[in-house]
């Protein structure tokens, strides 16, 4: 009996670090995509504020940001989490059925907030 509650602690740990992992890479895919890029070049997220990005980049933010909500953030508090992402992603679809949107697109886009609370040092 004994080993049976262990080998399911341990398939149970593996599944969550299996998901945890899951979570970082599609984390660290989006921030790449969305938020850096290579040097003396703007990030999509740069671009939309200054209402430089085309429509196209527009809906990869979105596309990109609506990933952000289905994943668990690797520190702190996941409601805190679901309401940055939501509000983030809830921004950038305003912004795309609006350009002038850009004011909510910022505030939205406060790496700082959510950064120190969700990203593991």
């Amino acid at each position: 009996m004994t080993f049976l509650v262990l080998c399911g602690g341990l398939v149970a740990f593996q599944s969550q670090a299996h998901a945890d992992d899951a979570n970082d890479k599609v984390i660290k895919e989006v921030m790449k995509a969305c938020n850096s890029a290579p040097k003396g070049t703007d990030p999509l997220c740069k671009k939309a504020v200054d209402g430089k990005a085309s429509t196209e980049e527009i809906a990869k933010l979105v596309a990109e940001y609506k990933k952000l909500t289905t994943t668990t953030p690797p520190k702190g508090d996941l409601d805190d989490w679901k309401d940055k992402t939501a509000k983030l992603y809830d921004a950038t679809k305003k912004l795309q059925a609006d350009p002038t949107a850009v004011a909510d697109f910022k505030q939205a886009l406060d790496c700082k907030a959510c950064h120190s609370l969700h990203k593991p040092k």
